[in-house]
């Protein structure tokens, strides 16, 4: 099985399964312990989004992704909006 110790299901590439099979991954290294899989995992799952905005959302790009992100943070911490 390679790193993972539970069977993933393969994505493809550009589409939302491949962002499901990254997190599954995700999932499976922390389970392990594993903090540099963690870490490689979170950059794979970034790529396999880039995959499919570039794919679907060819007009939006991951800085437009980090710049909403930048916002609901912001909202966040400014109390407009509230974590439940």
């Amino acid at each position: 099985m390679g790193y993972h110790k539970i069977e993933i299901a393969r994505g493809e590439f550009g589409e939302i399964s491949k962002i499901r099979e990254e997190c599954d991954e995700l999932l499976d290294a922390e389970e392990q312990g594993a903090k540099i899989m963690i870490l490689c995992e979170l950059s794979d799952i970034l790529g396999a989004i880039d995959g499919y905005v570039k794919k679907h959302h060819p007009e939006i790009t991951m800085n437009d992704l980090l710049q909403m992100m930048e916002l609901t943070q912001s909202a966040f911490n400014d109390g407009s909006r509230n974590a439940k």
